[in-house]
Formats: C-alpha cells, sequence, structure tokens
C-alpha cells in the first residue's frame, strides 16, 4: 500500500458547522427587496413565515432576521455567491426602491461589499479555493476586536471551547482565525479604532461535546441562558487564566441531537424567472462535485 494522506487536515475539533448569523431588522419588507430580490437568496419556505421574523437561506446556513430596532455587527460576514455578474445586476435592480435607506454596493478586486439597509456590512465573493468547493453560503463572519486580543481570543477557543485556532498576521492587521465547519470560520480582527457598544447580534454553531462546553463554561461562569435541553447561550469571551472579558458576541450553541440539526435547506436559483424559465433548474448547487 504506497498512497499517503495528511489525515490531521481532517480533524474538524469540538464545532462542526456555523449555520446562522442573527441581526434584528425593523422593516420585513425592505429585507425582502435586500435579500431576496437583491442578492438572490431564499426565504425559507416552511419555518418563520410571518411578518415579525425572516430565515434567509444561503447553502447551507441561515441569516436571522427578528423584528425589531436594527442591529449592526462589528465587522462583516463573508459571503459566497454564485455569479458575481448576476450579483450585481440583481443589486441594481434593488437601488431606486432602497434609495431611502442605507443600501448600498462597491465593486473590489476580490469582492463586492454590500451595505445592507441598516447599516450591516457584507462582502460577497465568486467561488474560489479559499472557500473549496463552496457556490453558495456563510465562509466567515469577521469581528473587529479590540487591539491586544487576538492570542487571547485564541486561546479561549482552543483551550475553552476545544476547536483549532489560529493567529494570522496579513496586510490587514493581526486576526485570529476560529475553526467552525467546514471551510467555516470566525475571524477576529484586531483595530485600534474605537468600537460600537454591542446591540445584542449574535451567531449560531452546532457542537460535538455539548456538555463538555458546557461544564467549561459554567465553572467560568459564562453561561447566561439554559434554552432547552439541545442548546444554552454565553456571550463573553474570556482571558482563560485571568476571566478578563476580551471581547462580547453572543453564541447561541446547539448539540449535535438538536432537532434542527443538519435540516435541508431549500435554496433557488434567482437566476430562474417566468420568462425565461428552464425546467429543472428551479433549485441552485450549493457546493461543486468533488474532483478526482
Amino acid at each position: 500500500m504506497d498512497r499517503h494522506f495528511d489525515r490531521s487536515v481532517e480533524d474538524i475539533g469540538n464545532v462542526v458547522a456555523l449555520e446562522h448569523v442573527n441581526v434584528t431588522i425593523p422593516d420585513q419588507q425592505i429585507a425582502t427587496l435586500f435579500y431576496v430580490t437583491g442578492l438572490g437568496f431564499t426565504r425559507d419556505p416552511y419555518i418563520m413565515t410571518s411578518t415579525n421574523n425572516m430565515w434567509i437561506n444561503i447553502g447551507r446556513s441561515q441569516f436571522h432576521l427578528p423584528t425589531n430596532k436594527p442591529q449592526v455587527l462589528r465587522g462583516h460576514v463573508g459571503l459566497v455567491v454564485p455569479s458575481r455578474e448576476a450579483l450585481l445586476r440583481r443589486l441594481a435592480g434593488v437601488r431606486k426602491s432602497l434609495a431611502d435607506t442605507r443600501f448600498d454596493f462597491r465593486e473590489h478586486n476580490a469582492y463586492v461589499e454590500v451595505m445592507q439597509p441598516w447599516g450591516n456590512v457584507l462582502r460577497c465573493y465568486e467561488p474560489q479555493q479559499r472557500f473549496g468547493r463552496v457556490t453558495l453560503g456563510i465562509p466567515y463572519v469577521e469581528f473587529d476586536v479590540p487591539a491586544g486580543t487576538a492570542d487571547g481570543i485564541a486561546r479561549f477557543y482552543r483551550e475553552i471551547v476545544e476547536t483549532a485556532a489560529r493567529i494570522v498576521d496579513d496586510r490587514e492587521g493581526r486576526a485570529a482565525h476560529v475553526f467552525v465547519g467546514q471551510q467555516q470560520e470566525l475571524i477576529y480582527r484586531e483595530t485600534d479604532r474605537p468600537l460600537a457598544d454591542y446591540d445584542g447580534h449574535h451567531f449560531q454553531i452546532y457542537v460535538s461535546d455539548f456538555g463538555g462546553l458546557h461544564r467549561r463554561l459554567v465553572e467560568r461562569d459564562l453561561v447566561f441562558e439554559e434554552s432547552d435541553q439541545w442548546q444554552y447561550r454565553f456571550k463573553d469571551i474570556v482571558d482563560v487564566e485571568s476571566g478578563k472579558p476580551l471581547f462580547t458576541v453572543e453564541h447561541e450553541i446547539r448539540s449535535l441531537t438538536h432537532p434542527l440539526f443538519a435540516r435541508p435547506l431549500v435554496n433557488r436559483n434567482p437566476e430562474q424567472t417566468n420568462t425565461h424559465y428552464a425546467p429543472g433548474h428551479d433549485a441552485i448547487v450549493w457546493q461543486m462535485p468533488h474532483a478526482n
């Protein structure tokens, strides 16, 4: 047997998936224009179908958008979309309808930066090697954090959450990159700029050692909500030795036995129209086939 593989690259640690990012928004109709018509994503047809919340499917991940005063993530969300050209055409098409909001978009070499109607920043990339075989999804969420905290944040995820984390120094500065699923990361990038107060936005991850993580968090008095049998929440990332808070963002933690784990999500093809309809192309494939 002469075949050799690096088996370590398949190790995933305790966190197996980043499922959703949650920000509240004040107007569901405007959100529909932006997320569904402009970005081309899919409103979940089965859950949260009223006017007080909306779940937006992006590959195997989601945005959750409850109705309330707007929340703004301190940083940005990275997205993979199938076609830059089609995205730009859709965004141009909703500009007039969103003229009285903060909506805007700008092209960069590597991505299109889009401002959500209430100030959240999204960076939209076409599929590329950096994101593996993903053609539609949320590959990362990036947060701005105080200078000098990246190392402590990486240690917290390695020792408390028990997932892989590394420090990267690049042109954008020093950052902790945390593994949270296949081709998915949380990025905590240091900045000297003043940070806005935390407004309650959150993200949700699935973990395999659900009880062990809970025990380590409870030992440090970090769990603030015991949601149900399959879920709890914490929000402070702390220095492992001193307990000093380094950054605050709510983590919704779910077990792999949660009823929603690995739920199949509907993803429509936004290029399909009634006037140019092509049978068999209603759905979109969110991942490329494996190359031999």
